[in-house]
């Protein structure tokens, strides 16, 4: 271990001592009485370290021998997995408040996932890969099952934990298979041999387990049985969480091992992720029409957004990548502000979430439903609004690729989602009287978390905001010449990494 190890994993560390430091906090001076300072100072510690990571210029390296990479794929993805774990945080304080949930656990162990996640989308090596992965899904598993008194949120928990497990015994197998072919599981070494000559069939199947494993993270299909019971089950606040950071976490972590350790053979693990775009678009589509529960249909649209990213990626190219980071950097964004209007939904003091709740909501709230209407048209893909550039990139990709037929049926897939999105804002506007008052309940916070995403699908339209320059550097650093494999120095002295070929 030497200095520039230690400095690599800087940011890592420090928010990993934080969450230490803060767990020590409670014990001593009492839960209840600092959960709330808690929760704001873990909101002002991960906003710290995205600055850290994203305005801090460095070159790309790698530390433990290749284990860690920091490159600017790597620091994209985490700017945009801590300002969302932020963003919702921050706007769940006063939800978290009025329902009694706000506990000085929560806060800490979304710090710990997000910590996980960090090291996700860093990892050169299938060690470090499983371990980013599992402190993440370990945090997840609780904090979904965190409403104690409810048999929704504990069966939610239990499925997820049930299913997770399953998939991280997958995603293991792979990893053997893996090691047992290629003799290391350096990401760099696995390239090399994979750049000797045609993929072996074990490692073939290895990666079909490893890409099975980190399907479920993503909720692809036909691995995404869990998402709408786990979304409804989860505290809101959690669903909301669980639908920002880990997916751009689980996504760029795909991106990382299937440019790190298999980029020469794209055409063999881009059929495999093009069969899961086309089923996801689809079965997401298709599924949330009949859904009378916001939260199981934010679900269903998770599902279906996760096949577009993949589309992306299954173009196996950098501009393919590209498009991906972007795709998931605007999905974070228009999911946080969906969010922030479902928590503030209440009658009678109590939240809801029916979408029957939604009738004639505009006449109360004009500006928040106005808003709420910019983000549902962004999630369909109408223009001008930056979804609609968001999938216009991953289709653009696609068929540069020659993937004309995945392009053509992910527009098909477009068009049939967008009717429960339109559904809801024809509930907003032109929906049915209905007994008992609907309102908004939002603190200043929330009204921010709203407005700002809802400002950005509108404006970032014409120049992005400066995403697409930052994530076309992302995706050079993956996988043009100063990728991961030419960074990272394999653990198996044997073995020797090549630069992959552009």
């Amino acid at each position: 271990m030497t200095s520039l190890d230690l400095t690599t994993i800087l940011p890592e560390a420090a928010l990993a001592l934080y969450a230490m430091l803060a767990l020590v906090l409670g014990a001593f001076l009492g839960k209840d009485q600092v959960a709330r300072t808690v929760l704001w100072l873990s909101v002002a510690a991960m906003l710290v370290a995205a600055f850290a990571i994203g305005w801090m210029a460095r070159p790309d390296h790698s530390a433990f021998f290749g284990m860690f990479i920091d490159d600017a794929f790597a620091r994209f993805c985490k700017v945009v997995i801590l300002v969302s774990a932020a963003a919702v945080l921050a706007m769940s304080a006063d939800y978290l408040d009025r329902t009694r949930l706000l506990r000085y656990e929560l806060p800490i162990l979304v710090v710990l996932a997000v910590v996980g996640m960090m090291v996700m989308v860093s990892t050169g090596d299938l060690l470090t890969l499983y371990m980013g992965l599992e402190l993440q899904s370990l945090a997840l598993y609780v904090v979904a099952a965190m409403r104690r008194d409810s048999v929704r949120s504990s069966e939610a928990g239990l499925k997820y934990f049930v299913l997770g497990s399953l998939s991280s015994g997958m995603l293991l197998y792979g990893a053997s298979l893996v090691y047992g072919f290629a003799g290391t599981t350096n990401l760099a070494g696995v390239m090399a041999v994979v750049g000797q000559g045609a993929l072996p069939v074990g490692l073939l199947f290895g990666l079909v387990f490893l890409l099975v494993g980190l399907a479920f993270k993503i909720s692809a299909v036909p691995f995404h049985m869990w998402t709408p019971d786990v979304y409804e089950g989860s505290p809101t606040p959690v669903t909301a969480f669980f639908a920002t950071a880990p997916k751009v976490a689980a996504m760029a972590l795909i991106a990382r091992l299937m440019w790190g350790a298999f980029g020469h053979v794209p055409g063999d693990w881009g059929q495999i992720i093009a069969a899961l775009a086309l089923m996801s678009m689809f079965l997401g589509s298709v599924a949330g029409i009949g859904q009378r529960d916001i939260k199981r249909l934010m679900a269903y649209s998770s599902i279906a957004h996760m096949g577009f990213a993949l589309v992306g990626l299954a173009a196996g190219t950098t501009l393919g990548v590209q498009s991906m980071l972007i795709y998931m950097a605007i999905y974070a964004v228009m999911n946080v502000g969906t969010f922030a209007f479902i928590l503030s939904l209440e009658r009678d003091g109590r939240p809801v979430t029916a979408l029957d709740d939604l009738h004639l909501l505009a006449r109360s709230e004009p500006l928040k439903a106005l808003a709420m209407l910019v983000l549902l048209f962004s999630l369909a893909g109408v223009p001008p609004m930056l979804g609609f550039f968001a999938k216009f990139g991953v289709l653009t990709a696609a068929v540069q690729a020659n993937m004309v037929w995945l392009a053509a049926l992910g527009v098909v897939a477009s068009v049939i989602g967008a009717y429960y999105y339109l559904r809801m804002v024809y509930f907003m506007y032109f929906g049915a009287e209905r007994d008992g008052v609907v309102s908004l309940r939002m603190g200043a916070v929330q009204t921010l978390a709203l407005v700002i995403p809802a400002a950005i699908m509108v404006l970032g339209a014409i120049s992005m905001l400066g995403a697409d320059r930052a994530a076309g550097r992302a995706a050079q650093a993956l996988v043009g010449p100063a990728s991961a494999a030419t960074l990272a120095v394999p653990a198996d002295p044997v073995v020797v990494p090549v630069t992959p070929a552009d």
